[in-house]
């Protein structure tokens, strides 16, 4: 076995047992789509361009793909806020004064879940400091280990309105 496949090999297995902390659905889904078609495109290239090794091809693609998916998956759930993190979000957050919400919207019809682990997140009220905007419900697959969702909404305390972000538990 050469030296770069043993390097190759260690890197795969690396990447396969490193969890995807800081991440969410998207990124962990880009990763192994990916990885899969990363490794049978590395197979073929290998099989055809380095003496038939597509076992090393296949390393090699497979590393490079996971990464790579994983890497565009992960601007998306930067983009929709589903982040798994390694420590729970702020439980609250105090808000420059603003006025009692409105109350929640209709959602309107609810497209079918894409996914039979996804759970409906409700639409909440966002206030940017010169009013409230609403924010649409999603559908979103729970973080590994998750029970529990609670969801964002508005709570007064000692007068002022507090905006409690969603968390899963």
């Amino acid at each position: 076995m050469n030296k770069s496949l043993i390097l190759a090999s260690g890197a795969a297995l690396a990447t396969l047992f490193t969890g995807c902390v800081g991440s969410g659905p998207r990124t962990e889904q880009g990763a192994v789509v990916g990885g899969t078609l990363g490794a049978i495109a590395g197979a073929v290239i290998g099989h055809n361009s380095r003496g038939g090794d597509a076992l090393g091809g296949a390393i090699i693609g497979g590393v490079a793909g996971a990464v790579t998916g994983g890497a565009i998956g992960n601007g998306v759930d930067h983009r929709e806020g589903t982040i798994y993190g390694s420590q729970p979000p702020p439980r609250h957050r105090t808000m420059p004064e603003p006025p009692a919400p409105p109350p929640p919207q209709a959602e309107g019809p609810i497209t079918a879940a894409p996914s039979p682990h996804a759970i409906w997140i409700p639409g909440y009220w966002s206030w940017d400091g010169r009013g409230y905007s609403w924010l649409k419900g999603r559908w979103e697959v729970p973080p590994p280990a998750a029970t529990t969702y609670v969801a964002a909404h508005w709570e007064q305390r000692a007068g002022a309105y507090v905006f409690v972000p969603a968390y899963w538990k």
